[in-house]
């Protein structure tokens, strides 16, 4: 997945397409960006093709923010009529038994073989009720595949889909901090041709669409005033203001009148299976809850407050589009519920991305780190091979003693007494150790996404700052050293470009070609080092910690090298590398490890490692060839081909060393359950 510091929510509706961009800030999330791109005619027109009207939109969108949205997290939604969300209440069952019993549930509730689905569920829990329910939520594989065939035509493969009605209870939940305190909440959704009337309470949520929405309004007023539907159309959206507001307000009364019946139906029947419900209010959304006296309407009949979300609480946008965000935030709140997904900070995170297009997808976009993973896969394979022929060496040279050959022969007979005795009594341990195999397997992955969350953020804080794109971070090594339980972790590895790892199990991470012509190369093909470098910290860096050592499971030691061109210096590093590494050890959120020794400004090696190419009068491209220093004439007939560089290789080129140390968790610990996901955590996140 793209670096989660940046996310895009997009919602895909009748009459346009809404994007929200946020980032993450030590505020919370912050609304950088929005667009709306309208489509030529409305979907719901008739005689309208709707495929094409949305690959027309999506075209002008991808054509704006197509970098952007490929380099982002990106959550986009279907609407809620063409998926299912089914709630149930689960019968006490011990946790372990959870995911078996909603499977099951997920097979009685929705209305199509099960295989021939995309599922997910979230639980609902009260601190003051021990019952659990469950919301399923599904959509037809055809209908999947649909939406992404749209979305592939425009070149974008979203990191997840969900359905309308949740990304906006997930907006107006966050926007409002709701908790179990919260009065009983309905969140109305008036869509184009159906509605989605959302209960938020007491911790629990339950989702119902009906079929009239904005199309029925639009089509009364049509048919009652002898209107096309685009005119028609243009006269609700201005009823308010027409000489002729009188007389549409009566051409809608039996369109009202079905819609707030629709309204108690929905609430009858969740007060029915919740008796003790109790709801306070009404919170509308969408540009046709603007139309004049539907509010009022509500109030009266529903005996409750109504209010428009007219704006955004908690991700005003800054700067001169802040009013049009504003102005505009009635129509976005899907948009930024989704969004707010793509950070990790929605209440409900559903999911119906089919899993193998999200496996493809994720591999593709980690391609650019791939050599990270390969290094610190070396430094694993490098430990689990290596020490056993060390400990088979030292066995051999005691193996000839007197007290060795008797320890062995008791030991063989020891072991025919268990043959034999187990040929009586069968005890199958296969289960266990077929869980322990797996044990730890995602400790290099976690390691691996870290620095890449690492460098992403960094990347992000170089823009929000006002630097360059291009001055961001650029990954160009890494060694990894595992040490084991209650050993001293040895110090920083040595990546420069004359050293080695020094490191028991450690593997130098190949450090990419310099590009550009002239720059040179040394024996491996690198770029050569520079005479200007510093190192800051005891001992050179972040290693000197004389008395760390591994705990219970062991630790590993990052030792990770970036290039960047931003002229920073060490408190550059400081704000961006070094704050996020502080950031995540307070945090303590990760499963498999927890952050030690982290490195100060003081201990990161600054190392120049290009300096700026003066071409000669005679060689306009740069120098090259003989002028290469240890180039020589072989690599002026074959010379080794120059890697596509994201920097600017005419200038300077700074590279920043840095280490700290993971100490490794219970690797064989159940990992926590995606789906079980506590809603009132919107409180925290706000």
């Amino acid at each position: 997945m793209p670096s989660s510091g940046a996310a895009w929510g997009i919602d895909i509706g009748a009459a346009a397409i809404k994007a929200v961009k946020l980032i993450k800030s030590p505020e919370g999330p912050k609304a950088v960006d929005f667009v709306i791109v309208p489509h030529k005619r409305v979907l719901s027109t008739p005689d309208v093709d709707p495929d094409e009207v949305m690959r027309l939109s999506l075209g002008a969108l991808m054509s704006q923010f197509g970098d952007e949205l490929r380099n982002s997290t990106t959550v986009v939604s279907v609407p809620g009529h063409t998926a299912f969300a089914r709630f149930a209440k689960l019968p006490p069952v011990d946790p372990k038994g959870v995911a078996n019993l909603v499977k099951f549930e997920a097979v009685q509730q929705i209305p199509f073989p099960i295989e021939e689905v995309e599922w997910d569920y979230q639980l609902f829990r009260s601190e003051d009720s021990p019952e659990i329910e469950v919301g399923i939520f599904a959509m037809t594989q055809e209908r999947i595949a649909e939406r992404l065939a749209l979305w592939g035509g425009a070149a974008l493969t979203p990191d997840a889909i969900t359905i309308s009605p949740v990304a906006a209870y997930n907006a107006v939940a966050y926007d409002f901090a709701f908790t179990e305190r919260t009065p009983g909440t309905i969140v109305l959704d008036i869509g184009t041709t159906a509605t989605d009337l959302i209960i938020g309470e007491r911790g629990r949520v339950w989702i119902r669409t009906f079929p009239v929405g904005g199309h029925a309004f639009t089509e009364a007023i049509a048919e009652t005033f002898k209107l096309t539907y685009t005119k028609a159309e243009k006269l609700k959206a201005g009823a308010e203001t027409s000489k002729y507001k009188k007389h549409v307000f009566q051409a809608l009364k039996p369109v009202f009148s079905d819609f707030v019946d629709e309204v108690k139906r929905s609430i009858n029947y969740y007060r029915d299976t919740h008796p003790d419900a109790q709801i306070e209010r009404l919170i509308g959304v969408g540009s046709t809850f603007k139309l004049f006296g539907l509010r009022k309407l509500l109030a009266q009949q529903l005996g409750i407050d109504v209010v428009r979300l007219d704006r955004f609480r908690q991700a005003a946008l800054e700067g001169a589009a802040g009013t049009d965000f504003e102005a505009a935030s009635v129509n976005l709140v899907s948009a930024y519920g989704l969004a707010l997904q793509g950070l990790g900070v929605a209440p409900i995170a559903v999911n119906l991305m089919p899993t193998p297009v999200l496996r493809q997808a994720m591999w593709k976009r980690k391609t650019p780190w791939f050599i990270t993973a390969a290094a610190i896969g070396l430094a694993a394979g490098g430990v689990s091979f290596l020490r056993p022929f060390l400990d088979g060496a030292n066995a051999a040279s005691v193996d000839n003693l007197p007290m060795v050959g008797t320890v062995k022969t008791e030991g063989n007979r020891a072991k025919q007494r268990w043959k034999d005795a187990s040929k009586e009594h069968t005890i199958a341990f296969a289960p266990a150790n077929i869980a322990h195999l797996t044990a730890g397997r995602d400790l290099y992955v976690q390691i691996t996404r870290d620095i890449n969350d690492m460098l992403g953020s960094a990347s992000v804080s170089v823009i929000e700052t006002g630097g360059r794109a291009e001055d961001a971070f650029v990954f160009r090594g890494l060694v990894a050293s595992f040490t084991g339980a209650g050993e001293k972790v040895p110090e920083k590895a040595n990546t420069s470009e004359t050293g080695n790892s020094g490191n028991r199990g450690g593997r130098r991470a190949p450090t990419p070609q310099g590009g550009g012509r002239g720059g040179g190369r040394d024996e491996r093909g690198g770029a050569p080092p520079s005479r200007t470098s510093q190192r800051g910290g005891k001992n050179g860096g972040a290693g000197a910690e004389d008395d760390l050592v591994a705990g219970e499971f062991g630790a590993v030691r990052i030792t990770v090298s970036v290039d960047t061109q931003n002229d920073g210096g060490l408190p550059f590093v400081d704000q961006t590398l070094l704050t996020w590494l502080r950031d995540r050890a307070a945090e303590n959120l990760g499963p498999l490890y927890t952050l030690d020794a982290l490195p100060k400004a003081d201990d990161v090696e600054r190392t120049v490692v290009r300096g700026p190419i003066t071409p000669k009068p005679d060689d306009p491209e740069g120098g090259g060839g003989k002028a290469a220093g240890n180039a020589g004439n072989i690599h002026e007939l074959a010379p080794i081909p120059e890697p596509v560089s994201p920097l600017d290789l005419s200038r300077e080129v700074v590279r920043y060393t840095l280490s700290w140390v993971v100490q490794l968790k219970d690797p064989s610990a159940p990992p926590e359950t995606r789906a079980e996901v506590d809603v009132t955590g919107a409180e925290d996140a706000s």
